[in-house]
């Protein structure tokens, strides 16, 4: 969920910068979901007293998953929120000043950054650490919401090993949608592939993988128009294609594949972004183009957006944000000498 209010900031909206309260911080992080809470357990400890501010949906997010089992060190699985909870309780240890509060404005000039708060507070940072995450597409259907960690999911590589020998449909035309249906056919049964269009725009290479998958069935020209569940959990989706039948399809997994939206609009006057929005970072390091500002977790990750890598991406912004503040008090001792 966007760390943003929808009602205030899109996309083609200018970020203004409002006067009001202000505070100075050393390091900001803007996110709590792994990357946020990892970054600020390393900030912590390296003595950057880390100010973090959690967004609209405190944990991101995994608090909507029910049961996490690729995350290392939980033998036993977890589910997302308790996960998070510990995550936090970890970063709070080491002395994180966690808020509630959502990112509204951003000015990134120069140091210190000024980033706004509630649509009022300004914080003057002199290191950021951008953890805002990507906000999954949906369908926007009710019962869609009502089945989420019950049977719908918007990533196969997460949830798929639950539904290991069972059938499951992905709806999407995309690549995300054809790597997500070959992941599912290694563990599922069967694996219905839904497109609303009477054709794919996934990759040439992709769309022959998903064609020569024996148990990969695809759905042109269909579209949801219900998931369908009995005592809490996914038995079905019904169907509907371009000629108004309805097809309804035994199932006990719908993973949704129609795209996710990095939640960096409100840094877009000043950071570089690929064409979807998601924060370009200097390879091999969380450096955006902007000196002193990181990146990490969903929000500069198109590829792989995992917890274990979004954690990883935030203990290296930690890193380069320490050094970074390190250099610059070189830089300012030797500039008065």
């Amino acid at each position: 969920m966007s760390l943003f209010k929808k009602m205030d900031l899109n996309e083609d909206e200018a970020v203004k910068q409002p006067k009001g309260e202000s505070e100075k911080v050393k390091c900001l992080i803007i996110g709590s979901g792994p990357a946020g809470y990892t970054a600020a357990i390393y900030a912590a400890r390296a003595n950057l007293s880390p100010v973090l501010y959690e967004g609209l949906q405190p944990g991101g997010q995994l608090t909507t998953t029910t049961e996490v089992e690729n995350f290392p060190g939980y033998p036993e699985g977890i589910t997302g929120p308790e996960m998070m909870d510990d995550f936090k309780k970890q970063a709070r240890r080491f002395g994180t000043d966690i808020r509630f509060g959502l990112a509204t404005g951003s000015d990134l000039t120069a140091p210190p950054f000024k980033i706004t708060i509630d649509n009022s507070k300004v914080i003057e940072a002199e290191s950021l650490i951008i953890a805002t995450g990507a906000t999954a597409k949906y369908l926007g259907l009710e019962s869609e919401r009502k089945y989420m960690g019950s049977g719908v999911s918007a990533c196969a590589t997460c949830d798929g090993f639950f539904y290991k020998n069972q059938d499951v449909a992905v709806v999407g035309g995309g690549d995300t949608a054809a790597e997500e249906a070959l992941y599912l056919s290694g563990i599922c049964r069967r694996v219905y592939l839904i497109i609303r269009k009477d054709h794919m725009r996934a990759s040439k290479v992709l769309q022959e993988r998903v064609f020569n998958q024996d148990n990969i069935s695809v759905f042109f020209e269909h579209i949801t128009r219900e998931i369908v569940g009995e005592d809490g959990v996914v038995t079905g989706v019904l169907l509907v294609n371009s000629k108004g039948e309805e097809v309804l399809l035994d199932i006990t997994g719908f993973f949704v594949a129609i795209g996710h939206t990095p939640n960096s609009s409100i840094f877009k006057e000043y950071l570089e972004r690929d064409e979807v929005g998601y924060i370009k970072t200097k390879v091999g390091s969380t450096h955006t183009n902007v000196e002193g500002v990181f990146a990490c977790g969903d929000v500069m990750d198109p590829v792989y957006r995992q917890a274990v890598t979004a954690a990883g991406t935030g203990c290296m912004a930690a890193i380069d944000s320490e050094r970074y503040l390190a250099s610059r008090k070189v830089a300012s001792l030797v500039s008065k000498s």
